[in-house]
């Protein structure tokens, strides 16, 4: 089950963090279809957050096709997101492990190496960047 987390310095609305992390969990791999998300309770005791952000963030998956509430039973993952599976991209993500690791034994942490990583894509891809806040 996917353990949801929030930043609030990402700039992007709790319900948007939400539902890219499930979005990102489908493309890793990490969720399949068939598997329940947290219930909302569960969401809004773990993170402190408003109940109607979790239902927000569930109805914007149901609309897009990944997941479909049953009620009393909970939320279920029934579709996977359009293009391809980052699971597909093993070599890549070698890499970047690979990346990340000589950055941590350089003295980077978490923070500073995601403030750079962020910044390079939004020059590489300056609109997507933007877009995919939309979502």
């Amino acid at each position: 089950m996917i353990e949801f987390h929030l930043s609030a310095r990402s700039g992007v609305s709790p319900y948007l963090q939400l539902v890219q992390q499930v979005r990102q969990a489908l493309r890793l791999g990490r969720l399949s279809v068939g598997d329940q998300l947290p219930t909302v309770k569960d969401v809004v005791a773990r993170l402190a957050i408003n109940p109607n952000t979790v239902l927000k963030a569930y109805r914007e998956l149901e609309r897009e096709g990944l997941v479909s509430p049953r009620p009393g039973v909970g939320t279920f993952v029934t579709g996977m997101p359009a293009g391809e599976s980052l699971a597909a991209h093993e070599p890549l993500r070698r890499e970047l492990r690979d990346l990340i690791e000589r950055s941590r034994t350089a003295g980077l942490d978490a923070d500073v190496l995601e403030a750079l990583f962020a910044a390079t894509i939004r020059e590489v891809f300056p609109v997507a960047s933007t877009s995919e806040a939309g979502r």
